[in-house]
């Protein structure tokens, strides 16, 4: 059963449109928050799967070398600069991910003086369960709130993101 608005009974329409945003009601969450919320919800599910898959070690801020490395490896200063991070906090990230085994240094064969961050197979496995587990929350969502809303809402931030990388090269 639809519930009927005031301003027309018998419908449900809504009161805002893409261009101008109801207003009548109480305040509505920003969506930059609703997205950061999301973002954060999203975050706990993939870290408390991943912990319940047995990568104890594996924190929010390894993101910054999981998400950016290369398959044959990535130097320091490349993980800090596709992250927006600095060298010094890269090195710390990375730091730890070696001591809990995800990754190891080598010499970069093109530059003896440079390493080359590579994941292990241990650090291989856990990039691997991550993106399984985000593709089965993803599936999960298209479930919950139909596929054509969760394409929509990919091919939206998609643009966004796109635009936003257009705009900054």
């Amino acid at each position: 059963m639809t519930p009927e608005s005031p301003e027309s009974p018998g419908t449900a329409e809504p009161t805002g449109t893409a261009e101008t945003p109801d207003t009548t009601d109480s305040p509505r969450v920003p969506l930059p928050t609703l997205l950061a919320q999301a973002r954060d919800l999203t975050i706990e599910q993939l870290h408390q799967q991943l912990h319940d898959e047995g990568f104890t070690h594996i924190r929010y801020r390894h993101g910054a070398v999981f998400r950016f490395i290369d398959p044959d490896g990535t130097r320091l200063t490349t993980l800090a600069e596709r992250s927006g991070l600095t060298k010094q906090a890269i090195a710390e990230i990375v730091d730890e991910l070696e001591a809990a085994g995800y990754t190891t240094r080598t010499p970069d064969p093109t530059d003896r003086r440079a390493k080359l961050i590579r994941l292990t197979p241990q650090g291989k496995a856990g990039q691997q369960a991550a993106a399984r587990i985000l593709n089965t929350m993803e599936h999960t969502w298209a479930q919950q709130h139909g596929t054509h809303t969760i394409l929509a809402l990919r091919t939206t931030l998609e643009t966004i993101t796109n635009h936003r990388h257009q705009e900054a090269n």
